[in-house]
């Protein structure tokens, strides 16, 4: 018998989703790919390592965004918390501008590791928006941020270059 969890809600793009009988191992990408049909998130490694299946979860109204793993991360884990994908980042038909910035530096070949990299950094976004760092330890924030994404491609540069390029545009992101 499988080890279940009834009355899961999760918010996934601005949309409530009340799932119920959940069963406790299933991952947050399985749902988000299996029932949900969001497939922008991407299964890499299944242990979380390579961080291709990154979101941005938050765990509280109005609390701060965090980076998680979708392969590693269990359903029930997140009863009332707030998840954004590759797909909630814009409307259909329309990029934000980091999205905007990836395109603009050529900065993927394949795009398999893309949805992570673009939460990982729409997550460092929203930090820097909270508490901005001097211009000085912007490369280490982005290494933080997105160091440890694997890319088949060794796009590495460029996502790093649009990041920086899109938080240098972004006035308060920075200080000194």
């Amino acid at each position: 018998m499988t080890d279940t969890s009834a009355d899961i809600s999760i918010t996934v793009n601005g949309v409530v989703r009340r799932l119920g009988a959940v069963a406790a191992n299933l991952s947050l990408l399985d749902l988000l790919q299996e029932e949900l049909d969001l497939t922008g998130t991407k299964f890499g490694c299944g242990i979380g390592m390579c961080k291709a299946c990154t979101v941005a979860l938050r765990r509280t109204s109005g609390g701060p965004l965090e980076a998680v793993r979708a392969c590693s991360t269990t359903v029930v884990s997140l009863d009332g918390q707030e998840i954004t994908t590759v797909e909630g980042l814009a409307p259909p038909g329309e990029l934000i501008p980091l999205q905007r910035a990836f395109l603009e530096a050529f900065a993927f070949q394949c795009g398999y590791c893309t949805p992570g990299f673009l939460m990982a950094a729409f997550v460092l976004l929203d930090r820097l928006k909270q508490a901005p760092v001097s211009k000085t330890e912007l490369e280490a924030e982005i290494a933080r941020a997105c160091g440890d994404h694997v890319c088949r491609c060794t796009g590495y540069r460029r996502y790093h270059d649009a990041i920086r390029d899109i938080i240098a545009a972004q006035p308060g992101l920075t200080t000194g």
